[in-house]
């Protein structure tokens, strides 16, 4: 298929027609390619949040009647505006993916509704029904991913002792802490996490000083919230501590250490969604998915990992991918001693009491402020 040439008015929509260059399937000479544009707040290649968008972007450079712009290392700030301004103006930009969290508000509904014909997909759940039509956002449950990866965890430990190196208590953090820690103890009962916030999402030297301070504490598997995780792996394998990765497969950077991760699949979305746009389908402004969707995997399990483990982990990955596998189940307390699910009571991912998650639960040690 051909995608150049994408409808303008039908990015408005979410979706596109196609103007094929001949009816023999040759692109004209003439039509130019369509161009979009990817904007990371960090290094493309930094084995992590940045990494997963830019593997993405480089399926997307594999179909034809597509160019691609990207834009490494750009701030949240209205730094991004004049990128995103950049984009459009010089390289004819039509549909743009603005990647980090921080980007959307103000950057992006400003940017938005500046350019009301061209479309906006902004990475993290941000958009409402009062931002502009032509901007929305995707996001994955990767907390299923992270459940997956708990389960591994537990039976990993030696200790009981897990480690989470994390940036900021936000819900969406929150909710990885907690799906993981509800992972680990579904494999071992008494197994307990201890979490260390940075402070931001990219702190090398603190995400080291957390990694170091787990380790010394007697934890023994690690996985983290960060945007870039290698600091973390490397520094804990060379510990002798075992990790699970986020973001894409950090095994390359320790392969007799790494057990699993939880990983983002924009290789497959971001090409799903020109295709949508190119089959005249609208992308709904609020769009997520979880391992069923294929917008979350995990990582291929490391040669530490027990056949036992792999198993468990595996028929509870088959039953979130079938649906009807509820992660967030009562009656859960919080690690202060508060129920906050009841017994009964199912909170499923589209439940928006997980959206504004701000607790951690019970076996989590750990601040969230």
């Amino acid at each position: 298929m051909d995608f150049a040439k994408i409808s303008r008015r039908h990015l408005l929509r979410g979706s596109a027609a196609l103007t094929l260059g001949s009816v023999l399937g040759v692109r004209s000479a003439a039509a130019a390619d369509t161009t979009i544009g990817f904007i990371y707040v960090g290094s493309r290649d930094d084995y992590g949040y940045n990494q997963a968008h830019a593997q993405g972007a480089a399926a997307l450079k594999k179909m034809r009647g597509l160019k691609v712009v990207e834009e490494e290392k750009v701030p949240e700030t209205d730094a991004v505006e004049k990128t995103i301004e950049s984009m459009i103006n010089l390289d004819g930009a039509s549909l743009l993916f603005p990647t980090s969290f921080g980007y959307y508000n103000p950057h992006v509904i400003k940017m938005a509704n500046k350019f009301p014909k061209l479309r906006f997909e902004h990475c993290g759940g941000l958009w409402s029904d009062k931002d502009p039509k032509n901007a929305g956002s995707y996001f994955g449950y990767i907390d299923e991913a992270q459940y997956i990866s708990g389960i591994v965890a537990g039976y990993s430990t030696k200790s009981g002792k897990l480690g989470f190196v994390a940036a900021k208590p936000i819900p969406q953090v929150l909710r990885n802490i907690n799906a993981f820690t509800l992972g680990a103890k579904l494999a071992n009962p008494k197994a307990t996490t201890q979490v260390i916030f940075t402070g931001d999402w990219s702190m090398p030297v603190k995400e080291a000083e957390a990694t170091n301070s787990l380790i010394d504490q007697g934890v023994d598997v690690l996985t983290c919230h960060v945007d870039g995780p290698k600091t973390m792996v490397e520094n804990a394998a060379r510990r002798g501590a075992m990790v699970c990765g986020y973001h894409v497969n950090q095994s390359p950077l320790a392969p007799k250490a790494y057990l699993t991760g939880a990983e983002w699949n924009w290789e497959a979305l971001y090409p799903k969604f020109v295709k949508m746009i190119a089959a005249g389908e609208a992308i709904p402004n609020f769009y997520r998915g979880g391992l069923k969707e294929e917008i979350v995997k995990c990582s291929p399990y490391g040669e530490a990992v027990s056949a036992e483990a792999r198993k468990h982990a595996d028929d509870i990955k088959a039953k979130l991918i079938a649906g009807g596998y509820t992660i967030f189940k009562g009656p859960i307390m919080d690690n202060k001693g508060k129920t906050v699910i009841t017994a009964g009571t199912d909170r499923g991912q589209k439940d928006p009491e997980l959206e504004k998650m701000d607790y951690l639960v019970e076996g989590v040690t750990g601040a969230t402020s």
